[in-house]
C-alpha cells in the first residue's frame, strides 16, 4: 500500500523531491514521477495543519507524501499521520533509544502505541479494523536523521531498533559536526557516509541523504549505497519547459 516502503525492500533507488503548501502544484510534482514528496516543518516556517490540503492533493499520485517534523514528540508525529504521511523523517536522532521512541509513536499496537484516530482512506480497502492497523504499519516508512557526532558514535544502536527503514543524513548539520562545514567531498566527511552505508548494509537498513549536495551527481551516492534522496524540483521543470520552447517554430 506504500510503494516507496516496496521499493525500498526491493533495493530500489527512491527520489523525492521538496513538497510546498500549495495543493495545486503538490499534486502536480506528485504526478511528475517522483516517488515521494518531502513536507518540512522543521526548517519551513509551517505546521502540520497548512500542509493538510497538499498532502491530500497528493491522494491516488505516483508520490507518497513523507512529512519531516520538528522533533521527536508523538503529538507533532500523531498529527503529521492523521493528515495523510506515509512517512515520517526525525531531525537529531542520536540514540537508539530515540530512534525507539520514534518507532514507538509511529505504529499501532502492538508494534508501537501510536493513538488511532480511525482508517485512512488513502491506506486502500480493507475488511477487518485489524487488517488495516496491520496495513499502516506495514507500509510506515520511518527515517531518523543523522546529522551528529553523538549519532555516529550510537549508529550501531540506532540502526538495530526494529522499524527504522531509513538512515537519512542530514548533509549540511553532519558536514558542520564533523568540522568540514558544507565540505561534502572531504576525506572526513565521505568517511562518515561510508561508516554509515556499512553499518545500515549489515542491519539491512538503507542508507539516505536528505538532499544531494549543489554540483554532486546522485549516483555518486547511489553506488556508495544512498537509495533514498531528494533532488530539487524547479531546475528540473525550467530545464522541461525549455526544451519543449525549443521544439516550438517560432
Amino acid at each position: 500500500m506504500n510503494a516507496v516502503k516496496d521499493m525500498l525492500r526491493a533495493g530500489k533507488t527512491v527520489v523525492g523531491t521538496g513538497g510546498t503548501p500549495n495543493p495545486d502544484l503538490a499534486g502536480i510534482l506528485a504526478d511528475s514521477g517522483f516517488d515521494f514528496i518531502l513536507f518540512d516543518t522543521q526548517h519551513a516556517p509551517l505546521e502540520i495543519h497548512q500542509l493538510i490540503p497538499a498532502i491530500h492533493a497528493t491522494n491516488c499520485k505516483k508520490a507518497a507524501p513523507i512529512v519531516r517534523v520538528s522533533d521527536n514528540r508523538p503529538d507533532l508525529i500523531c498529527f503529521a499521520l492523521d493528515a495523510g504521511a506515509r512517512g515520517i523523517v526525525l531531525p537529531m536522532i542520536n540514540s537508539g533509544a530515540e530512534a525507539a521512541a520514534m518507532v514507538d509513536s509511529c505504529l499501532y499496537y502492538p508494534k508501537g502505541s501510536r493513538s488511532n484516530s480511525g482508517p485512512r482512506g488513502e491506506w486502500g480497502e480493507w475488511g477487518e479494523y485489524r487488517e488495516y492497523l496491520d496495513i499502516a504499519n506495514d507500509g510506515m516508512v520511518i527515517a531518523p536523521m543523522i546529522e551528529t557526532q553523538e549519532a555516529l558514535d550510537n549508529i550501531d544502536d540506532i540502526v538495530s531498533v526494529d522499524g527504522v527503514d531509513v538512515l537519512l543524513v542530514g548533509p549540511s548539520d553532519l558536514s558542520i559536526a564533523l568540522e568540514v562545514p558544507l565540505q561534502f567531498e572531504s576525506d572526513t566527511y565521505q568517511a562518515g557516509l561510508d561508516k554509515i552505508a556499512e553499518t545500515c548494509a549489515k542491519r539491512g537498513v538503507v542508507p539516505g541523504m536528505y538532499f544531494i549536495p549543489p554540483g554532486m551527481d546522485p549516483n555518486f551516492f547511489v553506488n556508495k549505497g544512498f537509495k533514498f534522496f531528494t533532488q530539487q524540483w524547479a531546475p528540473m521543470a525550467i530545464e522541461g519547459i525549455q526544451q519543449h520552447l525549443y521544439t516550438i517554430q517560432r
